[in-house]
């Protein structure tokens, strides 16, 4: 490790305060409102995005090949944009030179490596635990580590106490997920399996925090998607190479269907949008509004999906109505300590 990376001890509160200031200031209701809003609608995003890539990967026979797919496919699509916009090659320049001069710790760079985890639990755990489970070890994973990571002040709002409506509100969503999907959660042989979706969840919290610091250098959210596509992608690679050298190459086919390749990007889209408003709503807020968005979603695909018998129970809209009231009490406005 560099110098240039790595500033003196002394340096490093400083360092951690300028990146954590850089771009940002107190978010205003109308700002609040915005951002909230953004994050149900990614949290619809990833419920269709976990449908569409367990789908391809159950076509492939091959969880890691599928998010290979789904990954590749948006890295090229933000390639081009970055060989079409000027503004994205600056951004870039702007984190290579925050990176070079300590204001930037270069594994703030490694967000994308998260958002391969998630991608590649989708396609691995998806076709056989479903996305009930799925969506239960993603959120228990996601909402305990959110209020870590605020707490820690890792993303570009800086610290956040530890408040009784911030906890409660993180408690609240786990049991009213597992109210949502409690006569799904039943099949002890599944929870092994589940560990991988939990610890992507933990990775998610992070992935928002750090993205919404390399969102600030770069001044706008295209350049920070670019970043963590390209880690996701180093990181997805690696993998399937491994999966290839013991497992073989995938014995299923590339399906027709353009709708299993819309995965890509649907994760673009995500990570723009929350690296640009996780500095209105820090990191918890944004995890536990996503959140209610997937189950949203995942109401409505029950409802429209074919051979669905019925929609959702009672339960469901139990649980999707708990989340909603959680996501309330964590908003609820705090006092923030100076620094």
């Amino acid at each position: 490790m560099t110098t240039s990376q790595c500033p003196p001890a002394s340096d490093t509160n400083a360092t951690d305060t300028n990146a954590a200031t850089v771009g940002t200031a107190a978010a205003t209701p109308a700002q609040r409102a915005t951002g909230l809003a953004a994050a149900l609608g990614c949290g619809a995003l990833v419920a269709v995005q976990s449908r569409v890539n367990g789908d391809l990967a159950a076509r492939l026979h091959d969880g890691i090949a599928a998010a290979v797919i789904s990954f590749g496919i948006g890295l090229i699509v933000l390639a081009v944009a970055a060989a079409v916009l000027p503004s994205v090659r600056s951004g870039l320049a702007s984190v290579r030179d925050a990176v070079s001069t300590g204001r930037l710790r270069w594994w703030h760079l490694l967000g994308g490596a998260c958002g391969a985890l998630l991608v590649l639990s989708q396609g691995v755990t998806v076709p056989v635990i479903g996305v009930a489970v799925f969506s239960v070890a993603i959120v228990a994973g996601q909402s305990v580590s959110s209020l870590a990571v605020d707490r820690l002040g890792i993303g570009p709002t800086g610290h956040h106490p530890l408040t009784p409506a911030r906890v409660i509100g993180a408690v609240l969503t786990v049991g009213a997920v597992l109210v949502a999907v409690s006569n799904q959660v039943g099949r002890p042989g599944l929870l092994a399996l589940a560990a991988l979706p939990a610890l992507a969840g933990i990775g998610t919290s992070w992935q928002q925090a750090v993205n919404g610091r390399v969102r600030q250098w770069a001044g706008s959210a295209l350049p920070a998607t670019l970043v963590n596509f390209a880690a996701g992608m180093a990181a997805l690679l690696i993998t399937f190479s491994v999966d290839v050298a013991v497992r073989g190459w995938p014995t299923g086919a590339l399906p027709h269907q353009p709708w299993l390749y819309v995965g890509g990007l649907i994760g673009v889209l995500f990570i723009a949008v929350s690296a640009s408003v996780v500095r209105w709503t820090g990191v918890l807020l944004l995890g536990l509004a996503t959140i209610a968005g997937q189950l949203l979603m995942a109401t409505l695909i029950d409802f429209l999906a074919p051979g669905s018998a019925g929609g959702p129970g009672a339960n469901t809209l139990l649980g999707i109505a708990l989340t909603l009231v959680a996501v309330g009490i964590a908003a609820l406005p705090t006092r923030r300590r100076p620094s």
